[in-house]
């Protein structure tokens, strides 16, 4: 089999599944174009990752040139809520495009808003767990004590839950200025006293270090999220041995037990509660960092997760139309 992708170039040229297919793959394509060159091979399977401007368009593609038709999966095709008017118009031809990928490998096991709003069923979807985007840690570098509250990155962040819930600590917090929404940004007085702006030079070396220095690094999502935002920091902050404090949603909730602490979403009192308890007891954010650096460490590296992602694509290609040698969303939870 050739795996058709737009995974970059480090992706498997040959690779054997759990299953034992084997194969191999053609990586960086960018375009339609790139695709459409591989159309003719009849044991193709495309993969598109991380780019639904290009699966829409193979989507398409294929439903023109029915007789061209490939297997296409997608991989962490992230999804928003609508909630504007253009949205919803948009919505609808989305899920008419959807209709046409075969199955969709995801880095989050609660699918309901994939189901309601896009109409993709949990048994059209396969889990597999995300890694740390930063390279791993061993101890005793990692520590879990650190100077501040920190919140960081962009995606679906709730930045009134945070600010509300740090006007009820005394504990100082800090964010980046990359990560601060342009209200803010523009309005630093609306910030809370105790919260600070870092200078944030967007690279590796600047993520290691304003993560590093965390006590507690907090991840208030979104409730209208309804996809994995916030799961990448989430374990960074994990591989560096931090204890985080994540939002109830796709992100976190039914992947990670005990290895970060979970708040509902959208409720300032009880994040502050929480970030309380985790700056002060201890014990719970020492035994909470220790299990959530184990798991970024056993997630693995950009190999491991191809693995895996080969590992569920084979699934689905030999056992269709539900993958059952590795857990669909239904049977995982």
């Amino acid at each position: 089999m050739l795996i058709v992708t737009n995974y970059w170039r480090s992706f498997p040229k040959s690779w054997t599944a759990s299953t034992g297919l084997s194969g191999t793959s053609v990586s960086e394509v960018r375009t339609l174009a790139d695709c459409m060159k591989y159309r003719d091979r009849q044991d193709a399977m495309f993969l598109i990752s991380c780019d639904p401007k290009l699966l829409y368009q193979l989507a398409a593609a294929f439903s023109a040139l029915p007789g061209r038709r490939r297997p296409l999966l997608s991989v962490d095709l992230v999804l928003r809520r609508p909630l504007r008017t253009i949205d919803h118009l948009t919505c609808s031809l989305k899920r008419l495009l959807l209709r046409r990928v075969d199955h969709h490998i995801l880095f989050h096991k609660d699918v309901s808003g994939y189901e309601k709003y896009y109409g993709i069923p949990p048994e059209q979807c396969s889990f597999v767990p995300f890694k740390a985007n930063l390279p791993p840690v061993q101890d005793p570098a990692v520590s879990s004590d650190g100077e501040y509250v920190l919140c960081y990155g962009r995606s679906q962040r709730d930045w009134d839950t945070f600010f509300e819930a740090m006007k009820l600590v005394q504990y100082p917090g800090v964010t980046s200025i990359l990560s601060l929404p342009e209200k803010f940004a523009q309005r630093p007085d609306l910030l809370p006293n105790n919260v600070r702006l870092l200078e944030d030079e967007n690279t590796e070396e600047a993520q290691v270090r304003i993560l590093g220095r965390a006590k507690v690094v907090v991840l208030p999502i979104l409730k209208s999220n309804i996809a994995a935002s916030g799961l990448s920091i989430g374990l960074n902050a994990m591989a560096l041995g931090k204890c985080v404090i994540g939002s109830e949603g796709p992100a976190f909730t039914g992947i990670f037990s005990d290895e970060l602490l979970l708040v509902p979403a959208g409720d300032p009192a009880a994040l502050a509660e929480m970030i309380c308890r985790a700056w002060e007891d201890d014990e719970l954010r020492r035994a909470t960092a220790m299990r959530a650096h184990e798991y970024a460490l056993k997630a693995g590296g950009r190999n491991e997760l191809y693995q895996r992602v080969i590992d569920a694509a084979a699934v689905w290609y030999q056992r269709q139309p539900i993958p059952r040698g590795v857990q669909t969303l239904n049977e995982a939870e």
